[in-house]
Formats: structure tokens, sequence, C-alpha cells
């Protein structure tokens, strides 16, 4: 029998780089989408083959993604907490989905897994599922272009699509150029001025693409997954960090008020110097914010197997330290 065939788009991301390697790994036939000004370093390791393209160039799509492929994962995203960037991230998050969702039903996908993020359900102020009312709608520009996206999933799937939804919280592990790595070399060099003092589940990205993987075959049509883990307040993942390194983390929790002041302060700042802040005000509200979501179903349909938040933290810590990504006082123990 034939080797399955995988559309991967975000393969050269986090997320996506982890996804091509265990789809690789496990016997499929992979496609790999990249821009043509994306670092492919990394993805030619894999006995995949890489296409020339962008998610919002339906020419491109069609080019690149073969008649009855097996499974489209759709894995790209901006993840972007600035409003400097809402433009950009209207066309890759939306405009985006659309088109891919439009060449998959043009070649007849047989399956379309969409990455989507706890996040299209907005800012929940109390423990989640699948069922909770998703405020991304109504939120600001990223939550919102999460919630749109999965609307244009929803699209598709009315016009014949077979397509699942998984919603990952904050993923955290190798592969991780500057999302939570960032935080990690911060906190290990006590270079925060204060922890912001919101809370959050975190997810293991191995555990993440397995559960990718096997909703090809399990996820129910039309459905939603949240995929998430360990809760631990930003204070605890910097004292994990400190502990995995052996040097203590000593930063003090900032206010939600001064965290959201300085939010304001840096978009004012960016309207004048054009850059992203380092903090903004989306960005202040979602680390303020205590989002904790529940996994019952994925565990229960997909097999998804929580990994703790320690563990994923040391495997994070021991790659960036394998990739020169950060000096250490000692090696992880």
């Amino acid at each position: 029998m034939p080797n399955k065939t995988a559309f991967v788009t975000g393969g050269t991301g986090f997320v996506g780089q982890n996804l091509v390697e265990h789809l690789a790994g496990s016997g499929w036939d992979v496609i790999a989408l990249h821009r043509p000004s994306s670092r492919l370093t990394h993805l030619r390791n894999y006995p995949i083959r890489l296409a020339e393209g962008s998610v919002e160039d339906m020419a491109s799509l069609e080019r690149a993604m073969p008649e009855d492929v097996d499974a489209v994962f759709h894995v790209a995203g901006d993840t972007s907490q600035w409003s400097g960037h809402k433009q950009r991230q209207w066309h890759t998050n939306v405009v985006g989905t659309r088109s891919l969702v439009a060449a998959a039903l043009a070649k007849r996908c047989k399956k379309f897994v969409h990455t989507s993020s706890t996040a299209a359900y907005g800012l929940q102020t109390e423990p989640f599922d699948e069922a909770a009312p998703k405020l991304g709608r109504d939120s600001f520009n990223y939550q919102h272009s999460k919630w749109m996206a999965e609307e244009e999933v929803l699209a598709g799937i009315d016009q014949g699509l077979d397509a699942v939804l998984l919603n990952p919280a904050n993923v955290v592990g190798r592969y991780d150029w500057g999302t939570w790595s960032t935080f990690i070399r911060l906190a290990a060099n006590n270079q925060l001025f204060r922890l912001p003092p919101g809370s959050a589940c975190y997810c293991d990205v191995g555990a993440v693409v397995r559960a990718h993987a096997a909703a090809v075959d399990r996820g129910q049509t039309g459905h939603n997954y949240l995929l998430g883990g360990d809760a631990a307040s930003y204070a605890e993942i910097a004292q994990l960090v400190g502990k995995l390194i052996g040097q203590p983390n000593k930063t003090p929790v900032g206010r939600s008020i001064a965290l959201r002041f300085a939010g304001r302060v840096s978009e004012w700042a960016s309207m004048i110097t054009r850059k992203e802040p380092m903090i903004s005000p989306e960005s202040a509200a979602m680390l303020s914010a205590n989002v904790i979501c529940r996994s019952d179903k994925a565990a229960s349909e997909l097999d998804y197997r929580p990994v703790p938040v320690e563990t994923m933290l040391k495997e994070c810590i021991d790659w960036m330290v394998d990739e020169g990504l950060m000096d250490l006082p000692s090696a992880p123990r």
C-alpha cells in the first residue's frame, strides 16, 4: 500500500517543523509549503518535498497541492499581538485559510486538519472546554483572526470538506525559535523587570503533533479539540526554569494595572517608531488573564496525552543549549 500524502503549511515554524518531522518519521509522504523567503536549513534534513508558495496565493496552492491528497495540515499562522500587524495578520490567518480551504475542496482533500488556538475562545475567566462560547469573536486582533479562520473552515465543511479543528494552548518544546524560548532565555538570565501576573495551560509540542496525526482518522468533522495540559502561573514557569538551570529566578510578580499601562505606553511609542513593541495592550491583557482549558475530549478521542510542564521546559532548554540560543551558568540537569 502506498504511503499517505500530507500537505503541510507552516512547516518552517515551531509546531510545523515538529509536525513535518513526526509525519516523515511515521511513513507519510510530506509536501511542505514555504514562502520564497523562508529559511529551509532544517526542513532539508527530512525526506520531504518542498513547495514554494503562500497560503494567500491561490495559484501557488493549486500548483503545490496534489489531487486527492490524504491530509492537509494547516499550521501556518501569524501570532502577533500588536495592532500594527492587523492587516498582515488578517491576510495570513483569515484570507490564507479561506484560500487553503478552497484549494483543498478543489483538490478533493480527504481530511483537513486546522491548527487553531485556545485564542479563538478568547480570555475565558473560568476553566473551559469545547462547549464554551468563542469569545475570540469580539476580542482583539489575534483572537478575532483565529476565530474568523475557524469560520472559514466551517464554511468549507458546509461545502463538503471533511475538517477538524485543533486548539493548542501555550506550546512548549524544541524548534521554538522565538515564542516561549524568548521567555525562557529572559527568565534564565533574570532579565525580566517583572513577571506577568497571569496563568495559563501548557502543552508539549510532541503531544500536539501526535494529536494532529491522530485527528486524520479519529477527529470528528467540524469538531474542536482543546489541547491543554498543566496549568501554571508565569511566575511558576520562571521558577521552574531557574530550577532546571540551577539558578533561582528572583524576579518579582508585577501588577496587572502596571502591565496594561506599560502596554499602552509601548503602543503609543510604536506609532512613532513603527516597530513592534515588547509589550502591547493585547499581550498585556493576555498575560494578566488566567486562561485554563480542559483536554478531556482530546484525550478520549485523539489519545492526547499531556506532558508535565517541567519535562517540556527541559526539552526546550536542552535544545536551546544545543543550538547556542542561550548561555547558562551550568548545563540543565
